[in-house]
């Protein structure tokens, strides 16, 4: 079977309760895996080199939906439980696996990164992604089976 070449999209979504900061997301779907990287930037420092964060690899669980694996590629702490978050939500509405790199930076954002900020900006990052995905064609199979309590 040969491979098929799989869309990418780049977009940006506001930081939030940040005045100029916007977190930019680049989504290529290939045709049996997802790659989701993240990052944060201010007009002042578009140029700038950002470190890397944290690198996740999750797929979907076949024995129960509801969990997904996931496995740390590369660690850098302040991103990886967000990252990882991240990275089984997808895979499991998606049911495919997915790889998510996050250097998203809160430290701009309006009142320093509290809980409610990086709940905000996961929420929103999760609705840009599935409404992606959904645009290209995947389907998400998990919502309909795996929303049961």
């Amino acid at each position: 079977m040969a491979a098929t070449e799989g869309e990418v999209a780049q977009l940006s979504i506001p930081l939030p309760r940040s005045l100029d900061t916007r977190i930019y997301i680049r989504l290529s779907t290939q045709a049996k895996a997802i790659v989701l990287s993240m990052t944060t930037a201010s007009q002042d420092e578009l140029a700038a080199p950002k470190a890397m964060g944290s690198f996740v690899y999750s797929l979907p669980n076949r024995f129960n939906v509801r969990e997904p694996l996931s496995t740390t590629l590369f660690s850098h702490e302040p991103t990886l439980e967000f990252t990882t978050r991240l990275a089984k939500l997808i895979s499991r509405r998606a049911q495919l696996p997915v790889y998510v790199t996050n250097s998203v930076s809160f430290a701009d954002a309006g009142m320093g990164g509290t809980v409610e900020e990086e709940m905000e900006a996961f929420k929103s990052i999760v609705e840009v992604t599935l409404e992606r995905l959904r645009g290209a064609g995947v389907d998400s199979t998990a919502t309909s089976t795996g929303a049961k309590a």
